[in-house]
């Protein structure tokens, strides 16, 4: 539910900040795409810049050259904004290693990676406030413009249902299914749902201390309870729900079917060329990877590395521009950008 930011601090703006405050605020209000906030370290712009944001009650992204500030950023505008949607928006990467080749040994490396589930968590949070939320202040590193799944793809995805509503149980589930979630009646974890005859246990993949249960009587839905998925202590009944895909990149069968078509066509150019050119164990290699993620993306919907086809699933063009989280994502509600405390060298 949407509130309006107020700021949460036994400090008053002093010095300076008062008139960089209404010099800020005067700038927007004038329509000035850029500001340039001035200050040493420890000179208050995180406070002056809350301050900003306060007065001018607009869905806030504060973009950060790095995590390690990202970090700072996020933990401080939550303590001055305790009871609003701050956010926090960087790479859920804990370790990455890209595909590599040596050809001096013949050697192909395969991508590597670890993601934290935590800050997995926290991604798919923050584009669920800057949807719903006008009170949403979003920290974000430079994770923010590298390329995400199609937005107008994840909005027709999620899943909407009210109190009262008719629905046929196992459309409902497959409905889930399509959203990347698995079922799990044993392990009740982020991501996952479980069935019990008429109740239906939703863990939103946005959220870490908050599940769903539905509970149908016959093909209506009788009640829309939020729990403690730990305790399973009720915390209240809501009228409607939303339940937001896993991914960012989750896509419709249709869309994956016809993606599909496209990638196999180029697949099918770049053989020819490598084979032309005698590469034969690049092109067996090329041909095995991409035929085995294919087969994934028929069975299960996504694949390991399903990043790598999103011109294919956004239906882009080999030189378009891939859709990103600090572009696309807040273009309908966004409307103030900053960008804070970059130290460089001397």
């Amino acid at each position: 539910m949407s509130k309006a930011f107020r700021l949460q601090s036994k400090f008053q703006p002093a010095g300076d900040q008062p008139a960089a405050i209404k010099g800020l605020i005067s700038g927007l209000e004038s329509g000035l795409a850029h500001q340039t906030l001035l200050g040493v370290t420890g000179s208050g712009k995180t406070f002056t810049m809350a301050n900003v944001v306060e007065q001018q009650q607009r869905p806030t992204i504060v973009m950060a050259p790095n995590k390690t500030l990202a970090a700072q950023l996020y933990g401080e505008f939550k303590s001055f904004f305790p009871d609003n949607a701050v956010e926090y928006f960087v790479s859920y990467y804990d370790y990455y290693q890209p595909e590599a080749y040596v050809p001096s040994s013949d050697t192909f490396i395969e991508k590597d990676a670890s993601i934290n589930d935590h800050i997995e968590q926290m991604r798919l949070s923050a584009t669920k406030a800057l949807l719903e939320r006008r009170d949403a202040l979003i920290v974000v590193s430079v994770s923010a413009i590298y390329g995400l799944g199609d937005p107008d793809q994840y909005l027709k995805m999620r899943l909407h249902f009210t109190r009262g509503e008719l629905i046929d149980q196992r459309a409902f589930l497959r409905r889930l299914a399509e959203l990347q979630y698995t079922r799990n009646d044993m392990d009740f974890r982020r991501g996952t749902y479980r069935v019990r005859g008429d109740v239906i246990d939703i863990f939103p993949a946005d959220s870490d201390e908050e599940a769903v249960r539905v509970e149908l009587f016959d093909s209506e839905i009788d009640t829309i309870r939020l729990f403690d998925p730990l305790t399973g202590a009720v915390r209240g009944e809501v009228p409607r729900m939303t339940i937001y895909p896993k991914s960012h990149y989750v896509t419709p069968r249709e869309t994956i079917l016809g993606a599909i078509d496209a990638i196999k066509e180029e697949l099918k150019g770049r053989l020819e060329w490598m084979r032309k050119h005698e590469r034969l164990v690049e092109a067996q290699r090329l041909e095995q990877r991409t035929l085995y993620d294919i087969e994934m993306m028929l069975e299960l919907g996504y694949c390991n590395g399903i990043e790598n086809y999103s011109r294919y699933l956004s239906g882009g063009h080999p030189a378009s521009r891939r859709p990103r989280f600090s572009t696309t994502y807040p273009m309908t509600h966004c409307y103030l950008s900053m960008s804070l405390t970059l130290v460089c060298p001397r």
